[in-house]
């Protein structure tokens, strides 16, 4: 008689926001089976932060940027494992297959209405829908129902110390990975002289790789209203955010990060829908241009004006007005 605690692996590799609304799913499976080992296979840039999940078994980083000579090994090694059951919450063709070569006994994915690319399906063993979820969050607890976990509770159980009073700055982050999510510099730039002007509160301007020169421009147009922050690792935004009165950014990981240590948030969006990938707290602000996007989920707009630009300085600082009086 096989009397091992069970064995679980999740498949969700990037990107960073998405690594973020994936904690919950992991954090309701680790829940329900207290003495189950989860383990999660990540990108490499997002091991530390998976690595603070509560009760989380190995965190394996897997690299596909480097190319899939090194899948064999990576398979010889899952395989190793005997997992009980492998959840992609992925749901491309590459998490899939990842998922599969794991060698489980059940390789558990979305149905194909819901996957980003419907070929991955064909690499589960069993396929589950997750019904009328929206959020990408309650999409993978409903996931997890598969494995009869009916935990609905969105929790980040990171390991933090309860939340000190904010501190006296507001954080912008300006960039993203898709052009077609950054709303202007410039505007920023205004937005943070007003938050100056009517809340005496300086903007601190996060930049990633690549991103220096942008966040130079925030600075530039903000008439001293801001500073650029220092170069940072994703624990140090974790830090960043903690200490935040508030959160302003387009949709990318950053602004996830706030939402997962409880700052509150004004989000702008512009070709994905706030509703599936924006923050989570009713009470947090998105600006959404969704429904006049030409170019939904693409990361370059096809019209030389894209939709996010059709958002306001005034609009936003009216929607940071009313985040700060919900505090």
């Amino acid at each position: 008689m096989n009397d091992r605690a069970p064995r679980f692996l999740i498949v969700r590799l990037g990107s960073l926001g998405d690594v973020i609304h994936a904690i919950p799913a992991a954090a309701a499976l680790i829940h329900h089976d207290r003495e189950a080992r989860v383990d999660w296979i990540v990108d490499p840039r997002y091991v530390e932060l998976v690595q603070r999940v509560e009760r989380i078994g190995h965190v394996i980083p897997f690299d596909t940027r480097q190319g899939w000579g090194t899948l064999v090994a990576m398979a010889r090694r899952l395989r190793g494992e005997r997992y009980d059951a492998v959840i992609d919450l992925q749901g491309l063709l590459k998490s899939a297959v990842l998922a599969r070569v794991a060698g489980a006994r059940r390789t558990i994915g979305f149905t194909s209405t819901h996957l980003r690319e419907s070929l991955a399906s064909v690499f589960y063993t069993e396929t589950h829908d997750p019904g009328d979820a929206v959020h990408v969050i309650d999409k993978g607890l409903a996931l997890m129902r598969a494995l009869d976990v009916q935990e609905t509770t969105v929790r980040f159980p990171l390991g933090l110390s309860p939340r000190d009073p904010p501190g006296g700055y507001v954080l912008i982050n300006p960039g993203a990975a898709w052009p077609n999510k950054r709303w202007p510099a410039e505007r920023f730039g205004a937005l943070a002289a007003a938050i100056r002007e009517r809340h005496g509160l300086r903007s601190v301007v996060l930049w990633g790789p690549d991103e220096e020169a942008l966040a130079k421009a925030v600075v530039d147009a903000s008439t001293g209203a801001a500073q650029a922050a220092p170069p940072t690792t994703i624990i140090d935004i974790v830090a960043l955010a903690r200490g935040a009165h508030l959160m302003i950014s387009g949709d990318t990981g950053p602004v996830h990060i706030a939402g997962a240590v409880g700052t509150p948030i004004v989000a702008l969006f512009g070709p994905t829908r706030a509703e599936r990938n924006g923050p989570w707290s009713p009470a947090d602000i998105s600006i959404s241009r969704f429904d006049r996007c030409v170019c939904h989920y693409e990361r370059r707009c096809r019209r030389d004006w894209p939709c996010i630009d059709d958002i306001s300085v005034d609009e936003v600082v009216a929607a940071v007005e009313r985040r700060v009086a919900a505090r």
